[in-house]
């Protein structure tokens, strides 16, 4: 089953694939956002598809798809992961997970354009499990039990732009992961019974030439202590989306030029569907704000 949403940025109607037919949501729910989630929405979801009370939606192939999830209150990320990924930026593999955040209004559709920032010139992918959280996490008791706070998964691409993220930021990295459209997410938001997370190959290519091509085997710190982890600094709500982490592979690397106008960027994980998404640079704004 995969749960998802359709439909022009900002107008998207939420609807849900299963055996081979696309299903109009909008009988159970106006959205799939935390409130849905956090209130045993796939498993009613799972209850509409048997009753056979969703309708199927009519050329749902042909329309765009936006980020399976809307309107996260928070993004919250892991950095360095992924040993060899941590081996690649020169660091240590961290003790503990490394913990930044990225605005909401990065979350964009899986295909939409990734804007490349005025003045940016070291853009990097990065390809990520994304954990979305169904059900309010504070103080879990141990990594065991987080895996019942996990409504289901999503590839996301951790846009970096790495002199913002490195130079600019000390040391903090926000600055460098918060522009505008920074995180394409979906197509699809799978639900957790459905996925091993432990068993997942990720891969990127840039333009057709191969990048990343890692599984979540190399991860440092894995997803039920990543949650457990984090709940015991911030409640995390339903909706709310958790990067965990990219491979090596990337251009930080010094093996593959950052990203430029016109790059295509396509990332798949197993079981979670493909983005492609093509890089555009942003107008320079003239002295009052206008975009020229």
């Amino acid at each position: 089953m995969h749960l998802l949403r359709l439909g022009p940025r900002g107008r998207e109607i939420p609807a849900v694939e299963h055996d081979g037919a696309t299903h109009d949501l909008r009988p159970l729910t106006a959205d799939i956002d935390g409130a849905f989630l956090g209130q045993d929405g796939i498993a009613r979801t799972r209850a509409a598809l048997s009753a056979g009370v969703l309708p199927v939606l009519p050329g749902a192939a042909a329309i765009r798809r936006g980020a399976p999830v809307a309107r996260p209150a928070a993004v919250i990320c892991i950095g360095q992961n992924y040993a060899a990924h941590a081996t690649e930026s020169g660091a240590e593999p961290p003790r503990l997970p490394i913990c930044f955040l990225k605005h909401p209004n990065t979350v964009a559709g899986p295909d939409d354009d990734l804007p490349l920032p005025p003045g940016a010139t070291t853009v990097d992918w990065e390809v990520e499990l994304a954990v979305v959280i169904g059900r309010r996490a504070a103080y879990i008791p141990s990594p065991a039990d987080a895996c019942d706070h996990i409504a289901g998964y999503t590839i996301v691409d951790d846009v970096s732009e790495r002199t913002w993220q490195l130079a600019d930021s000390l040391g903090q990295w926000s600055k460098g992961k918060c522009a505008p459209g920074f995180l394409p997410t979906g197509p699809w938001l799978v639900p957790a019974d459905e996925i091993d997370p432990l068993a997942l190959t990720l891969r990127t290519w840039v333009n057709g030439a191969p990048r990343q091509d890692s599984t979540t085997a190399d991860m440092i710190h894995g997803v039920d202590e990543i949650i457990w982890h984090l709940s015991q600094y911030m409640t995390l709500e339903p909706g709310d989306i958790i990067c965990t982490g990219t491979p090596e592979g990337v251009a930080l690397s010094g093996r593959f030029p950052y990203l430029g106008d016109g790059d295509v960027v396509e990332l798949e994980i197993t079981g979670l569907g493909r983005q492609r998404h093509q890089a555009a640079a942003v107008p320079v704004p003239d002295r009052v704000g206008v975009l020229r």
